[in-house]
C-alpha cells in the first residue's frame, strides 16, 4: 500500500505514541501523595483530600535512579556540569555625560505585630528554666496533613511565622502548598517553604524542582532543606557521610544562587549525629529537640529556630501541629527578618 506524505506523517506520529506509551492507567499517571513525612508528624487516620494542586508522578526513585547510587555511578551530584552561556562581544560604548546615579532606596520591612503564643501541647514537656515559653516569637510548620487551616485564627494564637512544606524529592509537590502559601501570606504570617530531601534522587534535580514550584516573593523567609533519616521512605539506603554532605552542598548552592538567601538546614538528632556534627558552621540551623533544650542535644551548635514540639494544639487547625520558636528577642526577630527575608 502506498502512503501519501500526510498519511506517512500521521502514521509516524502513531508509531511514536505507541512506543512511548507505558500502558499505565489514568489513575497511575495522575499525582499520588508522597509517602514521606518529617520525623515529627504522624499521619492522621482521616486525611483531608488534596487541595487545588495536582502533580506529576510520585517522587520515589525509580529503579534506574536507584542504580545511580551504586558504587559504579559515573558522575556524582557535585560534578554535574552547569550550562555555559555563549560568549558575546560587547560593542564599544558611546561617550556619554557623567551622571551620578541616585542612591537606591533601602529595603524596608513592616515590623508587624508579634502575637504572644497561646498554644497547648498534647504531650507537654517540662524544659525547666530553658523552656521555649521564655522565647518571644513562636511559629509553626505545616504540610498537607494539617488539612484546612484558619490562618487568621492560627496567627492570633501565636503563629508569627510558618514554614510550609513545598516539595519532596524531584517530582512531588505537596498538594496543599500553593493554597497554604497564599493564605498564610494573606493572614500576615512571615512564610517560608521547605523541601524534604530524598537520598535516592540527584541533588540538582531536587533543587530545580523546588525552584520551579516555590516563587520568589518579597519578604519570604529563607528556604529550608529538611535532612533526616526516615524509616517510612521506600528509599532505605543510608549514604556515607561524605556523600550526604556533597549532595546537600549541591542543593543549597543552587537555591542560594536563585533566591539570594542562604538556606536553613532543618535536622533531627540522629541524622545530625551521623552527618552534621561540626559541619556547615556558616549555615543557619533549625533543630528538632522535643525532649530537651537544643544546647543539650546539639552541644556547641548555634541555631535560629527550635522545633520544640510535634504535638502542639491550637485554634485554627484540627489535630496536632509542630511548634517552633525563634532564638532571640522580639527586636532581634525583626532585625533578623530585615536582614534575611527577600
Amino acid at each position: 500500500m502506498r502512503f501519501s506524505g500526510v498519511s506517512a506523517i500521521v502514521f509516524g506520529c502513531m508509531v511514536l505514541v505507541g512506543c512511548t506509551s507505558t500502558g499505565a492507567g489514568v489513575d497511575e499517571i495522575l499525582a499520588k501523595p508522597s509517602l514521606e513525612t518529617t520525623s515529627s508528624i504522624v499521619k492522621p487516620g482521616n486525611v483531608v483530600p488534596p487541595g487545588e494542586i495536582g502533580t506529576a508522578a510520585s517522587s520515589e526513585a525509580q529503579p534506574e535512579e536507584m542504580t545511580a547510587l551504586a558504587p559504579s555511578a559515573p558522575i556524582p551530584d557535585a560534578m554535574v556540569p552547569m550550562a555555559r552561556m555563549p560568549e558575546t562581544r560587547t560593542p564599544a560604548a558611546e561617550p556619554v555625560a557623567l551622571v551620578v546615579p541616585s542612591k537606591p532606596p533601602a529595603r524596608t520591612f513592616e515590623r508587624g505585630q508579634v502575637y504572644r503564643h497561646r498554644f497547648r501541647d498534647a504531650k507537654p514537656i517540662n524544659f525547666g528554666r530553658v523552656s521555649p515559653r521564655s522565647l518571644a516569637v513562636h511559629g509553626v510548620d505545616v504540610s498537607r496533613w494539617q488539612g484546612e487551616i484558619d490562618w487568621a485564627k492560627l496567627r492570633s494564637q501565636g503563629a508569627n511565622f510558618v514554614y510550609i512544606k513545598a516539595t519532596d524529592g524531584g517530582d512531588h509537590l505537596d498538594p496543599m502548598f500553593r493554597k497554604n502559601w497564599r493564605q498564610a501570606g494573606e493572614a500576615g504570617l512571615r512564610r517560608g517553604a521547605y523541601h524534604f530531601f530524598y537520598w535516592c534522587r540527584v541533588a540538582s534535580e531536587q533543587a530545580d524542582w523546588f525552584i520551579r514550584n516555590v516563587p520568589k516573593v518579597p519578604g519570604a523567609l529563607p528556604p529550608v532543606i529538611d535532612v533526616e533519616w526516615n524509616g517510612e521512605s521506600r528509599c532505605k539506603q543510608r549514604l556515607p557521610r561524605k556523600k550526604v554532605l556533597e549532595k546537600m552542598q549541591v542543593f543549597m548552592d543552587r537555591l542560594e544562587r536563585h533566591y539570594g538567601q542562604r538556606p536553613i538546614i532543618y535536622t533531627a538528632p540522629d541524622f545530625y549525629r551521623d552527618n552534621l556534627k561540626g559541619e556547615f558552621r556558616d549555615y543557619p540551623f533549625w533543630l528538632r529537640s522535643v525532649a530537651a533544650h537544643p544546647s543539650k542535644v546539639y552541644p556547641g551548635r548555634e541555631w535560629v529556630f527550635w522545633q520544640y514540639s510535634g504535638s502542639g494544639l491550637s485554634h485554627g487547625v484540627d489535630g496536632r501541629i509542630d511548634l517552633n520558636a525563634f532564638h532571640g528577642t522580639e527586636d532581634q526577630w525583626h532585625r533578623w527578618v530585615a536582614a534575611n527575608a527577600r
